[in-house]
């Protein structure tokens, strides 16, 4: 069988969880990737037959995305040209984890394709969403169209979302505590952050930037360029995880049993949507800024561990789909 894999770049959840993916598609044949957008730090240890711009959003600094650099990156001819020239009747399977192009590509040429994603959990009502009409929301359902969908989520909010797929690299981890806090925000510059933090100086705080090439040290503060084994190794020993309102990195710190402290991007209805998942299990979330100081210092001395439970289904989730949409 001859199977395409198509994944977002944008963010590090998406290939994160094709680490995990991958091998296991590579079991049911010869398997091809396919990555759009420019924005993730994880890389995958395969080759990528197809790395194309895609449509995806670019971080800010100041806590959303930056709509002007996203349009300016944006090529419509490209995007176009891409999807009309996808050599899709080469494959056997298409599966997508929120890749515009060829799920676009799958749709005008009416071939069968399945999401194996994140976004997917939002087509169902019973997911918590942010009230009110939100053009993030007609994105969400519009933006990889898909025949089937499977998805992903912090709780099992109806027949087709699962838990999370969690890496065997966070798995095989040894979860401790030494002290410090790890923080991942990309879409805030390193200046604002280290400006919240400066209060506590008997913290150790360790930021992942995504805005800054060298690592260097501000008193009890260490920033350092996001580097995918410097973070799981911080992650690892760390006390709490402040971070976005993204979906892998949270899942992990939650299975791992670390306090977690979630910033939504603004105007982000993805994000916002996870942060009201997450504070619904009982995870704070700062959700403007004039919270900031008052949320930190609750985590920092209030907060507690949430428990979870991600049992490794992705082998069975993987299996059945190919025993129900590929045979």
């Amino acid at each position: 069988m001859k199977i395409l894999y198509a994944i977002q770049g944008t963010g590090n959840g998406h290939v994160s969880r094709a680490r995990e993916v991958i091998p296991i598609l590579q079991q049911y044949g010869d398997v091809d990737l396919l990555i759009s957008g420019t924005q993730a730090d994880v890389g995958l240890p395969y080759s990528i037959k197809y790395q194309l711009n895609g449509f995806g959003f670019v971080f800010g600094k100041k806590g959303g995305v930056d709509f002007r650099e996203t349009w300016n990156r944006f090529n419509t001819k490209a995007f176009i040209s891409d999807i009309k020239n996808l050599p899709l009747h080469e494959y056997d399977a298409i599966i997508n984890d929120f890749e515009p192009v060829t799920a676009w590509a799958c749709k005008r040429k009416r071939i069968k394709s399945v999401a194996l994603s994140h976004q997917s959990s939002f087509l169902s009502d019973k997911t918590p969403m942010t009230e009110g009409f939100h053009w993030g929301k007609l994105i969400l359902k519009n933006y990889a169209p898909t025949t089937y969908q499977i998805g992903f989520h912090f709780e099992k909010y109806d027949d087709f979302i699962h838990t999370p797929v969690i890496r065997n690299e966070i798995r095989n981890l040894n979860p401790q505590d030494k002290g410090h806090y790890t923080i991942y925000l990309p879409a805030y510059n390193d200046d604002f952050i280290i400006n919240k933090l400066q209060k506590y100086k008997d913290k150790e705080w360790h930021i992942f930037s995504k805005h800054s090439s060298q690592a260097y040290e501000k008193e009890n503060i260490k920033v350092t360029p996001v580097n995918n084994e410097l973070f799981n190794k911080s992650l690892e020993t760390c006390k709490g995880l402040l971070t976005g309102g993204g979906f892998e990195g949270p899942a992990e710190a939650l299975y791992l049993g670390k306090k977690l402290l979630s910033v939504p991007m603004k105007n982000q209805f993805e994000q916002q949507c996870n942060a009201l998942a997450m504070e619904k299990m009982g995870v704070p979330v700062i959700w403007k800024t004039a919270d900031w100081e008052k949320k930190l210092d609750e985590w920092i001395f209030d907060s507690d561990v949430i428990k979870v439970s991600y049992p490794d289904e992705t082998k069975n989730i993987v299996g059945n789909m190919f025993e129900r949409y590929f045979n």
